[in-house]
């Protein structure tokens, strides 16, 4: 007798403790149990597969966060592939959290969670990084006049694309693209658009984490029977 699974509403074997397509654990009744009682041994499975151990997420979590972190930061050569080091990461840490248990299994929700942790302690080691290597670039090895004229660059060339575009719309304003320039090299406007994208890159990295988690999960769901 096959029934469905509730969350993909797909058919699942009627003795299978999980959906064989997106992995959610199922309550398996015995003869002797009614349509509303579980027998207690399913229903611990059940849950031991649903819920997480989050010392040995964390563990796993920090273990690839901080090297992913360091590696997608501004200041990192290879730091333009920090939406992959990120995903790589997340399904890395779900793997290796994945090994510490018994029985060896994990939901794509519980996947996405540790992803989702995994991009947070990674975040916030690239905003770090970044935002202080910057301090001390500029306070402390004083190599502010370097950082500005880069930055005077970066505007220019922002600038004259933009006057670009406006004059082929028909909507130049010279006052506005002006005003816009010199709030763009204060020393105010710098720092938040700094701070900004610092923050925007953090952000992708906690999305593209969160689904590297999940699809680690996924890809383990299909590698993996389930221990029963």
């Amino acid at each position: 007798m096959e029934i469905t699974c509730n969350r993909c509403h797909q058919p699942v074997e009627a003795e299978s403790c999980y959906c064989p397509t997106c992995g959610l654990p199922q309550l398996v009744y015995t003869a002797e149990a009614g349509p509303s009682q579980a027998p207690p041994e399913k229903i611990e499975t059940v849950r031991d597969a649903a819920s997480l151990d989050w010392k040995l997420a964390l563990r796993a979590a920090i273990l690839l966060a901080i090297p992913a972190g360091v590696l997608s930061c501004g200041i990192s050569p290879v730091g333009v592939l920090g939406l992959f080091w990120m995903s790589a990461a997340a399904a890395w840490a779900v793997t290796l959290y994945v090994r510490g248990q018994r029985p060896a299994w994990i939901t794509v929700g519980a996947g996405a969670r540790i992803g989702l942790v995994t991009g947070l302690i990674a975040g916030a080691v690239a905003f770090s990084v970044t935002g202080g290597t910057l301090f001390v670039q500029r306070f402390v090895l004083h190599q502010g006049g370097s950082i500005d004229s880069e930055w005077k660059a970066r505007v220019d060339a922002s600038n004259q694309l933009t006057q670009q575009f406006a004059a082929q719309m028909g909507v130049a304003d010279a006052t506005q693209l002006k005003a816009q320039k010199n709030l763009m090299l204060s020393p105010e406007g710098h720092a938040g658009i700094e701070v900004f994208g610092m923050a925007g890159n953090s952000l992708f990295l906690l999305l593209f984490a969160a689904g590297g988690g999940a699809m680690g999960a996924r890809l383990l769901a299909r590698s993996r029977r389930p221990e029963v």
